[in-house]
């Protein structure tokens, strides 16, 4: 059994692995700041910037930390909110070392590589956003911790802006390119997120993981067009601006070689009835 301390359970990735970690050989330990309804499960509540030692004693206790927690890009998120992901990051850094060490996954971003239609984890990083440089600035501040792994997550159905922000009713507007093509995008499904991350933690708990890990969908990719068509939102095209990027896709051959995935859970179809499923998930855990 592997006990793993995941830290900001309350937010939209947390809230997906609480539906769906249900498999044996795991045992979360679910971290919420004071004030939140915390539900079902082990929890434990504090405030990781302030309070270091409530962090180091739950890092202590457990054989890996997941790191989730911090602001991301959203309606009403001010851009000043990401300036508190590096200082966060080095707190939860000095939390690991107090408790021993503990092997450390910590959620970054694919905003990390910027204006890149490919990207392997060992390109130079240009990020040109508050977020992407944010993200990058907390890498920075882990890079070199025994047993740290910085996951540089792609889109997740429901935790995007795509799916999540459709509303009923209105068209959303995508991109099209000149060959007739909408932008093309790394995904994953709130299921298989939580199935690789699932694995991720088991393994770490044996060995190291990579200091950098691509974590998506497999495959070339899923167009936007194709998965509001698959989940019956409507949209209408526009013509592409000339900055408008045709493709940002994550090499994930590293992360295959630790988690294979089937080719079908990066296909628009897979994707959104993962979506489907968590909503109804959540839906259920919330009546």
């Amino acid at each position: 059994m592997v006990r793993v301390l995941v830290l900001g359970a309350t937010g939209r990735l947390g809230g997906m692995l609480r539906r769906h970690w249900d498999a044996p050989g795991l045992e979360p330990l679910w971290q919420a700041r004071q004030g939140h309804d915390p539900g079902a499960g082990a929890w434990v509540m504090f405030d990781p910037r302030t309070d270091p030692l409530a962090l180091a004693e739950a890092c202590a206790a457990v054989d890996v930390v997941l790191d989730l927690a911090g602001p991301v890009p959203g309606p009403g998120r001010v851009v000043e909110s990401f300036a508190a992901i590096p200082p966060l990051a080095r707190a939860v850094a000095h939390g690991v070392r107090v408790a021993g060490g503990k092997p450390l996954l910590w959620a970054s971003s694919a905003a990390v590589y910027g204006a890149r239609a490919r990207c392997h984890e060992a390109d130079p990083l240009a990020p040109v956003s508050e977020y992407g440089r944010a993200k990058q600035a907390a890498e920075a501040a882990l890079a070199g911790l025994p047993g740290a792994s910085a996951l540089r997550i792609g889109n997740v159905a429901g935790a995007d802006a795509l799916l999540s922000g459709a509303h009923p009713g209105v068209a959303v507007t995508l991109d099209r390119f000149a060959d007739g093509c909408t932008p093309l995008r790394s995904y994953l499904g709130p299921k298989t997120l939580a199935e690789t991350l699932f694995q991720l933690v088991i393994r770490a708990a044996e060995a190291p993981l990579p200091p950098v890990l691509n974590l998506s969908g497999p495959g070339p990719g899923v167009a936007m067009g194709d998965l509001l068509e698959a989940a019956g939102i409507g949209w209408q095209a526009r013509p592409a601006p000339e900055t408008a990027l045709p493709e940002v896709v994550l090499d994930t051959a590293r992360l295959a070689g630790l988690v294979p995935l089937s080719p079908e859970t990066g296909t628009a179809p897979r994707i959104v009835a993962e979506w489907r499923a968590d909503q109804a998930a959540h839906r259920e855990a919330m009546s």
